[in-house]
């Protein structure tokens, strides 16, 4: 799970090194691919957890339990350095130059509400975590993973310049994930 983001640091590491970004993968903007390509990885991970319990229940398959937790943390991860190489490197971390860039460009916002509903998924995700909180508690909380999945969704959409089919793509699998979790259990266990 941790390929992409060692494939970009590497990639980072070789340009820094001297090697043109273009040569090494990173576009004529490497700012800008980076944070493209951590976010377009963040949707992948976000989608894939959300895909594991759906295929859990149709198709039987109770091995890919452990894997919900990982790829929970590798969305919030991938998201976390989405967020800081946009602050960091992009807006050169400055809070002026980040509120402005909201101003003009809403699906920021959007994106920042996906994050902070991820947070606490990624800080209570331990078992002494469910414990102290209490499971039935750590369950509702961990359901802001639906709107985070939305807001996500919407804020890939939002983000591309004019029609381009893959934001349009990952929210309609979102989508469909989030569907098939309001779907009684009794039909889905049926089908």
């Amino acid at each position: 799970m941790a390929l992409p983001v060692l494939v970009l640091a590497v990639r980072w590491v070789m340009m820094i090194m001297g090697s043109d970004p273009r040569a090494v993968g990173l576009s004529a903007e490497p700012i800008d691919y980076t944070i493209n390509y951590l976010g377009l990885w963040a949707i992948r991970f976000l989608i894939l957890s959300l895909a594991i319990t759906p295929l859990r229940t149709w198709a039987r398959w109770s091995w890919l339990a452990p894997l919900r937790r990982p790829l929970g943390l590798w969305a919030f991860a991938c998201a976390l350095l989405h967020l800081s190489v946009y602050f960091l490197l992009d807006q050169l971390g400055s809070f002026s130059l980040l509120w402005e860039s909201v101003a003009k460009h809403p699906f920021i916002l959007l994106g920042m509400a996906a994050f902070t509903l991820l947070l606490p998924l990624a800080l209570t995700s331990t078992r002494g975590a469910i414990r102290r909180i209490g499971a039935r508690r750590w369950q509702a909380l961990h359901r802001l993973v639906y709107l985070a999945a939305i807001f996500t969704a919407i804020h890939f959409i939002l983000r591309v310049k004019g029609f381009q089919p893959e934001p349009w793509i990952y929210a309609g699998v979102a989508a469909v994930l989030l569907l098939v979790r309001a779907l009684p259990t009794a039909w889905v266990r049926r089908a």
